[in-house]
């Protein structure tokens, strides 16, 4: 499967890589770097540049025929989320829309999304399942659940299919 993983140099991205490599998938990684590292990704296809590159993004989905999209590229530090919230809708919202519409007219039908356990808020009961209201108290929480939100509509529109990891704790 041709595959592309957006953010492949950060932590997560970057295991998810060994997990495709092991089962010899075709991957191509964009990442700006921003704050990921060149060296952890090894055997794949590496272009440097910015998922808001919708120019670059387009030129990657068609000419490498790209079956599904892996999006690892979010911000995610909660207290710059709340001190700065533009940036965090910016890129993980906005940026994310751009990338879904760019998809959508490529007919790329298959997105992993990487989200987080944030979009829970403060826990009503543990464990935590999927019938817990979701109540993010932060803007990095609300970004994520935004994006949550947008890919039910973009099923029913486009026939995206997705998928929501989400994290208490990466590591």
């Amino acid at each position: 499967m041709n595959l592309l993983v957006i953010g492949g140099a950060g932590y997560i991205g970057s295991h998810m890589l060994q997990r495709l490599s092991r089962e010899k998938h075709k991957v191509t990684v964009l990442d700006n770097l921003s704050t990921g590292f060149r060296d952890a990704i090894s055997e794949t296809d590496f272009i440097e540049g910015d998922v808001s590159n919708n120019v670059l993004v387009a030129r990657i989905l068609s000419e490498r025929k790209i079956q599904a999209v892996m999006h690892f590229a979010s911000f995610m530090q909660v207290s710059e989320s709340v001190k700065r919230p533009d940036i965090y809708y910016n890129n993980n919202v906005a940026n994310t829309i751009g990338l879904l519409n760019l998809m959508a007219d490529n007919h790329v039908k298959n997105f992993i999304f990487s989200s987080s356990a944030a979009i829970f808020g403060e826990p009503e009961y543990t464990p935590i399942d999927e019938g817990h209201v979701k109540n993010p108290i932060n803007p990095y929480g609300r970004s994520k659940l935004i994006v949550e939100d947008i890919l039910k509509d973009y099923e029913n529109a486009f026939g995206l299919k997705s998928v929501c990891l989400r994290y208490f704790n990466a590591a």
